[in-house]
């Protein structure tokens, strides 16, 4: 219907945004048909720019009333297709949503969804102000895109996750109604939690307008080491041990040798001597107020690491030398990617699991014929998995691969883990979702999306599997 009827929705769509906001070429329909997922793309029939919660409205009416697929679209910046638009329809850009409101009374913001996440960290640390969530993207992703993503980034590990700052949410229904999801308390136990269902919905229950969110005081000060092992399951011991003895790291990122090897040569004005024999690194912070309990911990990690094979460890000591070591680990996808084709895969286990995550992963690369990249929040239990399509045939990348993947992510079941820490369901791991869920547990998650979506035209195809 929506094609037989183009003329006269484009007519409606212009009439809300104006002309200069609705676009049909195919070259901006290109641009926005792809998100960072391996190379798809999937263009809308037309891109819309609406600047206003209203407009948005409008537009949720209309494609309700003619059945129009809607996909909200942010910083294009996902790893697991959520962007994408599968079925055609409205490409809904939310990127004229650029508003920020700092109350420092209540260390609280109202953010709109196209704010770049680095912008805002800026910002409210100019008033002495902290938001922790730093995904590696959060030069170029949103803070919409975060919300619906629930992303976490390095620093996850101490300060939490996205959902942890939202406090609510003003929220266009896919039928067009316009709600306020909670309440701007740092308390709230008044029904159910329709805020935090949002976070982390990819985009299939809601369009985000507005977000508030908690905020904290700044930290002065923070200590930065770079720890080379001789085994790389030994690593992954290493985060576990960490914490048993009483530290909780500000960040604690683990990169095996390939992540590093293929930064370094990816990126500019960073440059590391690394042993021959060194298999991975541990990238650990620690920060507070006080550095004399700074590297009162900092010694205390040391003496945790002594006990592996390691070599000799790097601390930073100029915040040339921080920003340096940052800037390798947040390039390791981006690297990556520029080496091979690749897959992105992204598993957490309780952290204690790592190592039998780790080696499991090997194994399997082994016994379908691809190799990988591993690197991730360690802390966090959560480690990204990069298949590299090297020298396999398209046969063998199209036929082995998944079943590799498949196990990988049985593997990670049976560790208590599940399918994704930060990057979501999406597309590409869409089909995947039954070996973490029973039929059960998705056709009530399949029942909520109906009670939000009746007509299933916002994001439809993401998250749930192709059979239910």
């Amino acid at each position: 219907m929506f094609y037989s009827n183009m003329n006269i929705i484009l007519k409606h769509i212009e009439a809300i945004t104006g002309k200069n906001f609705v676009f049909t070429d195919e070259e901006t329909r290109r641009q926005y048909g792809h998100d960072e997922t391996e190379d798809y793309n999937f263009p809308p029939t037309v891109v819309v720019k609406p600047g206003t919660t209203e407009e948005v409205s409008a537009i949720m009416k209309l494609a309700n009333q003619y059945n129009i697929p809607v996909v909200p679209i942010g910083g294009r910046t996902g790893l697991s297709g959520g962007a994408l638009s599968i079925h055609g329809g409205i490409g809904l850009s939310m990127e004229r949503f650029t508003k920020i409101e700092i109350d420092e009374r209540n260390l609280q913001a109202i953010v709109e969804p196209a704010v770049v996440t680095q912008v805002f960290q800026e910002v409210v640390l100019e008033k002495g102000l902290f938001y922790p969530p730093d995904p590696s993207s959060r030069g170029s992703c949103t803070i919409g895109g975060n919300v619906a993503e629930n992303a976490g980034g390095a620093r996850a590990v101490k300060y939490g996750v996205t959902k942890d700052y939202v406090l609510n949410l003003e929220v266009v229904l896919p039928t067009g109604e316009v709600i306020w999801a909670g309440a701007n308390t740092l308390k709230n136990a008044t029904g159910y939690n329709l805020t935090q269902l949002m976070v982390g919905s990819e985009g299939t229950l809601g369009i985000i307008t507005k977000i508030v969110m908690k905020l904290l005081p700044k930290n002065n000060h923070n200590v930065l080491m770079l720890v080379p092992f001789f085994k790389a399951e030994q690593a992954c011991e290493a985060v576990a041990a960490i914490f048993r003895a009483g530290i909780v790291p500000s960040a604690l990122e683990f990169m095996e040798r390939d992540a590093i090897d293929w930064t370094l040569r990816y990126i500019d004005g960073v440059s590391m001597p690394i042993g021959d024999a060194v298999q991975a690194h541990l990238l650990i912070e620690v920060d507070g107020n006080y550095l004399d309990v700074l590297f009162s911990e900092a010694e205390k990690i040391t003496e945790v690491l002594e006990s592996f094979d390691i070599d000799e460890i790097l601390f930073a000591d100029t915040e040339d030398q921080k920003n340096a070591l940052w800037k390798m680990r947040r390039a390791v996808g981006e690297a990556v990617k520029s080496n091979s084709v690749y897959k992105e895969e992204d598993t957490v286990v309780p952290r204690y699991e790592l190592p039998a995550l780790l080696k499991g992963i090997k194994e399997i690369g082994n016994k379908y014929g691809f190799s990988s990249v591993c690197y991730g929040h360690a802390g966090d239990g959560n480690l990204h998995v990069n298949i590299v399509k090297g020298n396999m045939t398209d046969e063998q990348w199209q036929t082995e691969v998944p079943k590799g993947i498949r196990e990988i992510f049985e593997l990670t079941v049976s560790l208590k883990g599940t399918l994704s820490g930060e990057h979501g369901i999406g597309f590409v791991q869409k089909n995947f979702m039954d070996i973490a869920f029973s039929n059960q547990h998705l056709q009530l998650m399949k029942n909520i999306k109906h009670l939000f979506d009746p007509n299933n035209i916002l994001n439809p195809g993401k998250i749930f599997p192709d059979n239910l």
